[in-house]
């Protein structure tokens, strides 16, 4: 593990047993994407916000943190791309749409529902992004944030946009709690990105620093990490038939 690696891992540990030591989470938190409680203010929050009315389309993570964010944006009539689970397909979203869905949206909008109804789907057929939700571990005022470690809302990012989906207009958000919240520097490599919103229960905060990556880092994904992303394995394919 390489001194960032390090250096990301220690605020992860020291955040996630702050929430624990708080009762800001229910047990058995650590090593998730903490379902933090007050996640339902937080998407109300999130709803009175100008980006948010004005959204057409929103993807968002799976995770049960963010399941009230997903809710929301099924209630409000927009379309929603929920990553597939470790993007372990080569359409790595689900498409949800409020128009078709058979399911009510409680349901719809969790992992179990998703899967029973929503269609997956590749980047080709999916329409420019809004707003990206991301689930995250730690975040700071400058907008730099950490995940739970695996990488993966990384390289969703990155491959839209690749794909021309998510621009300089998307805005990406990162609803957390506000002990999520940090005031040290958090390290960031070629392939991270920043939030330009951190939304709180209490707070709205507008990061000042902008940091996306032109697309997927080749460089820095193991060839079992490529192996393992069926998506990613058919570009190398393609590449080498090239």
């Amino acid at each position: 593990m390489g001194n960032i690696d390090q250096a990301k891992e220690a605020v992860r540990d020291r955040v996630w047993r702050l929430l624990e030591r708080e009762g800001a989470v229910p047990e058995g938190s650590y090593g998730k994407i903490p379902g933090f409680y007050g996640a339902g203010a937080t998407a109300e929050r999130l709803a009175e916000l100008d980006v948010w009315q004005q959204a057409r389309t929103v993807k968002a993570n799976p995770d049960w943190a963010q399941l009230p964010v997903r809710i929301r944006a099924l209630q409000d009539g927009k379309l929603l791309y929920m990553a597939v689970p470790r993007m372990a397909s080569l359409q790595p979203f689900y498409l949800l749409d409020p128009a078709t869905l058979e399911l009510p949206v409680e349901q719809a909008a969790e992992k179990k529902g998703a899967e029973q109804v929503a269609r997956r789907i590749g980047v080709e057929d999916m329409r420019p992004i809004d707003v990206v939700i991301c689930g995250s571990v730690a975040v700071n005022r400058s907008g730099a944030r950490i995940g739970k470690g695996a990488g993966y809302s990384d390289l969703e990012v990155a491959l839209l946009i690749e794909a021309g989906l998510v621009t300089d207009e998307t805005v990406i958000v990162a609803p957390v709690h506000q002990l999520q919240v940090v005031d040290e520097e958090i390290p960031e490599t070629e392939h991270d990105f920043s939030v330009d919103l951190i939304v709180t229960p209490d707070d709205v905060i507008r990061c000042p620093n902008r940091r996306r990556p032109r697309g997927l880092v080749w460089n820095d994904l193991t060839a079992e990490k490529i192996e393992a992303i069926p998506v990613l394995a058919a570009q190398v394919k393609m590449r080498s038939v090239e």
